[in-house]
């Protein structure tokens, strides 16, 4: 007995003082420096040239930095001045919009969206009826992804809503949801219906101005001509490349209200006390507390599959979307957040609102997933959570561990896809025969030509590359917009033997009778 308690009473004077100790160490560091030398390190592992973090918590700024260059091989640096794209965590501000009109009286969330736009037309007339305004912002309308028709194509956002009514539903109203880009870009037209005021001049007159944010603009050309801006990369055979893509960021304008806004840190903490603050900034107040408490009201479920891979290492119980907020269960507390991507640009704006905690991230590499990493561990860092018990604490670590691995069953994938290559066959036809203009009332046109002794696509005259030959009738395009890969294109005959179809990417578009291909080839 005197010997279990000699033993226990040495262990505890060898062991729990160096516990103590330890933790009585970590205590003395300031979290805002450890936080700061954690990004300085996540942007050295995931190779970002250039970064933005800001933090907020009980109203007050705790961290606001830029880290690295604008853009690779150039010195200038990034600052809290410098302008990143918000790309669709602009969503929450066009829903707050939205809310203001609530707010006066002017429309009501369930109202049909007809009542405003009567034009408005989707492939089913049931369901064109049955759309509400809610209904626009949480992805739920049985439409697919629609991205091309502003990401392929240059086309006025008016004709954008009128090539909706042309897609087939992916799932039933209500009874899934799919990201949708385009259906942000009608409520942007609500807006404009309503108010009597285009979505880029209310946003910046009922957001921007009363948040003092200076330097924040709706869209992408009121920046293009800005000399601190970030430039956009991509990683391109492992190697990280800036883009030159400056007319494909200013292709998001179309669809503005889903994704168009730039913004910088020294503007965007503005904006995230006052989403945490009940919508109060200075004394100003956006929204009335039951419009924005409805903004963060969980609305619908979200699937796995159209969840982020970061949900396999967090383990969420739930999953939901809000007005223009993701949201999810994170140690016990529910998450607010939004994404936000475009060409060689990300972002992301993440609330802790029981703790009254916000981050906001934004960087100048395609698809750079340290901006779940930045988020969480700053929900560890400053949300005052035991990060001894369950779940990661270097969730850079793990997640770049995770992405990568996702990276490789993607090369893995398309190594199977190229073993599946039948060698040393021909096309049908002489390469002329492929040679036309191909359209669609969806897709718009493709023109084929001959270039250099290859067929030479131009997709609506934005996307344009050879097309080399692969097996058969499939040829694969190589972009000339590099950034943009490579994708199979696949010819089929009719029954007499012509060319009569181009197939790519789901879009089947079919070829022009020569004789009015001249015509068609002009508008």
């Amino acid at each position: 007995m005197k010997n279990n308690l000699l033993f226990a009473t040495l262990l505890s004077y060898l062991f729990f003082p160096h516990v103590s100790a330890a933790q009585s160490k970590k205590s003395t560091v300031d979290p805002i420096a450890r936080y700061d030398a954690y990004v300085q390190q996540a942007v050295r592992d995931w190779h970002v040239p250039g970064l933005t973090v800001t933090v907020v918590k009980g109203g007050k700024v705790l961290l606001k930095k830029g880290y690295g260059i604008r853009k690779l091989g150039h010195a200038e640096p990034v600052d809290t001045q410098t302008l990143f794209a918000m790309a669709s965590t602009t969503k929450a501000m066009t829903a707050a919009c939205i809310g203001m009109l609530v707010d006066e009286g002017k429309l009501h969330w369930d109202d049909p969206v007809v009542n405003y736009l009567p034009d408005f037309q989707l492939y089913d007339p049931v369901v064109t009826r049955e759309i509400r305004v809610r209904d626009l912002l949480i992805h739920n309308t049985g439409v697919g992804n629609a991205d091309v028709l502003w990401a392929a194509m240059q086309i006025p956002s008016d004709e954008i809503l009128h090539r909706m009514r042309l897609i087939k539903p992916s799932y039933s109203l209500r009874s899934s949801f799919i990201y949708q880009n385009i259906m942000y870009l009608a409520a942007g037209k609500v807006i404009e219906k309503v108010s009597g005021t285009p979505w880029d001049v209310f946003v910046h007159t009922r957001i921007f101005e009363p948040l003092g944010m200076r330097r924040t603009k709706a869209l992408f050309r009121e920046v293009a001509d800005e000399s601190n801006r970030a430039k956009p990369h991509m990683e391109i055979n492992d190697t990280v490349r800036a883009v030159n893509s400056r007319l494909e960021e200013g292709l998001v304008d179309a669809v503005g209200p889903a994704g168009s806004i730039w913004t910088c840190p020294d503007d965007v903490a503005n904006w995230m006390i006052c989403m945490l603050d009940s919508s109060r900034f200075n004394g100003k107040v956006l929204l009335k507390p039951a419009t924005w408490a409805e903004l963060f009201k969980p609305q619908t479920l979200v699937t796995d599959a159209q969840f982020y891979p970061t949900q396999q290492l967090t383990r969420p119980v739930w999953k939901t979307y809000g007005l223009g907020w993701f949201q999810h269960d994170y140690r016990g507390h529910r998450v607010n957040f939004h994404t936000g991507s475009l060409t060689g640009m990300v972002a992301i704006h993440g609330q802790l609102p029981d703790q009254k905690l916000a981050v906001y991230v934004q960087g100048n590499l395609d698809h750079a997933e340290l901006r779940h990493a930045l988020m969480y561990r700053a929900f560890d860092e400053f949300g005052g959570f035991d990060t001894r018990l369950g779940l990661s604490n270097d969730w850079s670590a793990d997640f770049l561990k995770l992405y990568g691995g996702l990276k490789q069953k993607g090369k893995a994938a398309e190594y199977k896809t190229d073993s599946m290559r039948v060698l040393n066959t021909k096309p049908s036809l002489p390469l002329a025969a492929y040679v036309g203009l191909y359209t669609d009332p969806l897709y718009g046109k493709v023109e084929i030509t001959l270039k250099e002794g290859k067929l030479y696509a131009s997709i609506n005259n934005l996307l344009t590359g050879y097309l080399n030959h692969w097996h058969f009738d499939t040829f694969r395009l190589t972009y000339d917009q590099f950034w943009n890969g490579k994708d199979p294109v696949i010819f089929s005959l009719d029954t007499k033997g012509k060319v009569a179809k181009l197939n790519s990417g789901g879009m089947e578009l079919t070829k022009v009778p020569e004789n009015a291909e001249k015509g068609m080839a002009d508008r």
